[in-house]
């Protein structure tokens, strides 16, 4: 007897869509994120130069996608924008390799999409692996300390059970109209790490394109699970982290702002460094410290990364 319901069955227009999946030492995830696109027509994956079974394990599931081969790791923006270069689809549905997605949740994206045909960005409900829910909404970056308890990261708020239009979404799983994203120019490849989708969010409102959370499409988010763990990466990941906070405030709220942050930043992760060598928890001293040396690179010019798909024109699709 077969498990699935008839939920499970419903399969969406996939030629209205093409699905982009930017990878990095994804093995771990792929196979699950990819296992439901088998029908899908449309499939664009950019590797960030793998040295794992991620792309063996994709041309395996989906013999059917293109596969670009970056032989440096360019991030995420610049991962996605290469992807983003092919679509000739009216959507493209972005999603990390450590995401799941029925395809009924697809077609309630994109009709959800069609009964908002302004809006930029219409977003899933995450769930974790626990069954219980991964808020995908907030308020806009800079106002978030003003609106959440400290400590608290909205454990006590419910998830939403109808649809709403929201500051921030979530960049785990997104349907993206492509007339948006053309506008847009893409994803901000200056950032390497962290706050793409903050960026994008807040320039998708600015250009006058709603942003639509969707709880009736539910998708699983094993957070954190897109890259195998190492002290490389939480090096890389934590050091983008500081540099990208001052970078999106300088963007936003100008020089004099980014100082202010960048003061508290440098003051707040020293100590924490400190105290964590203290009570012989390395970790979290990495973690600490990669963010202190981010949070100075930027004050220092340094770049977080060089671009390799900085200028891509996408009125050639």
């Amino acid at each position: 007897m077969s498990n699935k319901t008839e939920e499970d069955t419903i399969e969406p227009d996939w030629s209205r869509i093409s699905i982009i999946i930017v990878t990095h030492h994804s093995a771990a995830v792929i196979y699950n994120c990819l296992k439901n696109f088998k029908k899908a027509s449309n499939i664009f994956i950019v590797d960030n130069a793998s040295d794992d079974e991620t792309i063996a394990i994709a041309e395996s599931m989906v013999p059917q996608a293109r596969i670009f081969r970056n032989k440096i790791g360019v991030g995420y923006p610049g991962g996605a924008n290469r992807g983003l270069s092919h679509v000739t689809t009216e959507f493209a549905l972005t999603v990390n390799p450590d995401s799941v997605v029925a395809p009924s949740a697809v077609a309630t994206l994109i009709e959800t999409a069609d009964r908002y045909p302004d809006a930029g960005i219409v977003c899933p409900q995450n769930i974790n692996l626990d069954g219980t829910p991964e808020l995908a909404h907030d308020v806009v970056l800079f106002d978030r300390d003003k609106i959440h308890p400290p400590f608290n990261k909205r454990r006590d708020e419910p998830a939403p059970e109808g649809e709403l239009c929201s500051e921030f979404l979530s960049g785990a799983v997104n349907l993206i109209r492509m007339q948006a994203i053309h506008q847009l120019g893409g994803f901000d490849e200056n950032l390497y790490l962290y706050f793409d989708d903050d960026d994008l969010c807040m320039r998708m409102r600015s250009a006058g394109y709603p942003l639509i959370l969707a709880p009736a499409a539910q998708i699983m988010h094993v957070n954190a699970g897109s890259v195998r763990p190492s002290i490389y990466y939480d090096w890389e990941k934590y050091w983008n982290y500081g540099w990208s906070r001052l970078y999106i405030e300088k963007k936003y709220n100008g020089f004099v702002s980014m100082l202010r942050i960048s003061v508290y930043h440098l003051s707040k992760f020293f100590f924490k460094f400190i105290f964590n060598i203290l009570l012989c928890k390395f970790k979290k001293s990495i973690r600490d410290f990669a963010r202190f040396s981010g949070t100075l690179s930027y004050l220092l010019f340094i770049k977080s990364v060089k671009p390799s798909w900085k200028k891509i024109n996408f009125e050639n699709n």
